[in-house]
């Protein structure tokens, strides 16, 4: 069984990789950049683009089963030749935000596309990745020891990518996950503060929380560049998930204590789902 991984080099797709090779899997990996991936032994890394389906045909002979990273203007062009190819399954990297109505132009393409076709598919749709933090904190934490945050008492459930990547994982290797989407969680609610103290322990290192207001946050962020800026105005409040102006009518919305136990990847792996303070240890080096 040879297996198809697209977004091989991202932060989830080579863990999946990676799982794969491990359970004994044929792996075949797509990357724009194939002589400069640095992948797992084992792993076959072919040249190609989701942004241009005509150069995947090559990529998807002889594949059976696929993992799909969100590319939503191709989505269609994508699925179509994947089906023709022989692929069997598919699942498809997501997002928790389709759930809620909130990711309509994004992720729910690529699900409606996958769904479209006479391909098994399983979506698996993760909330906020704890990583987000090592983007968005990472810079000012090894310059100057700092977060500035505008929310620090603002808490949520962040998900480790190994477990997003590990359902991923089952998913296509497993029986019996077809039709099914997975909204994955962390197992604990954890406020902005509560994450800098767990950061602090992992490295050794006291760091100082700065509360600024949402205004200088959004400054900071579009400053600093990359994941910080191209997500400064949602971070900070100004804008909704797809990009619009937030309405005031967000303010009234339960907050996660009213929603109950939220699902995490101990559902379908049977594995407890690995705490933010996990995550800062295993990333203790890249801050």
């Amino acid at each position: 069984m040879r297996i198809l991984v697209t977004g091989a080099t991202g932060n989830v797709g080579r863990i999946v990789a990676e799982q794969l090779v491990r359970a004994g899997a044929r792996v075949r990996a797509l990357s724009r950049t194939a002589g400069r991936a640095d992948l797992p032994e084992g792993v076959e890394v072919v040249q190609g683009d989701l942004a241009r389906p005509e150069s995947l045909r090559a990529a998807l002979e002889g594949v059976e089963r696929l993992y799909l990273f969100p590319v939503p203007s191709t989505a269609a062009q994508v699925v179509r030749p994947a089906e023709e190819a022989g692929v069997r399954r598919v699942v498809v990297l997501s997002s928790g935000a389709v759930t809620t109505g909130h990711d309509t132009d994004f992720h729910l393409p690529v699900e409606q596309a996958v769904e479209a076709s006479g391909m098994e598919w399983t979506h698996v749709r993760p909330g906020e990745f704890m990583l987000n933090k090592l983007w968005l904190w990472g810079p000012s934490i090894r310059g100057e020891r700092v977060v500035r945050e505008p929310f620090p008492d603002l808490a949520w459930y962040p998900v480790h990518e190994r477990d997003i990547a590990e359902v991923a994982t089952a998913a296509l290797l497993e029986d019996g996950h077809g039709g099914a989407a997975y909204t994955l969680n962390g197992p604990e609610l954890v406020s902005r503060r509560d994450q800098v103290r767990a950061i602090a322990d992992a490295i050794g290192r006291d760091i100082r929380l700065e509360t600024v207001t949402p205004a200088k946050a959004r400054e900071l962020y579009l400053a600093q560049g990359g994941f910080a800026a191209a997500n400064a105005g949602f971070l900070t409040g100004f804008e909704t998930y797809s990009g619009e102006e937030a309405g005031s009518s967000q303010a009234g919305e339960p907050g996660p204590a009213a929603w109950g136990r939220v699902p995490t990847s101990e559902d379908v792996t049977g594995r407890p789902a690995r705490t933010f303070a996990e995550w800062a240890r295993d990333h203790a080096g890249d801050f």
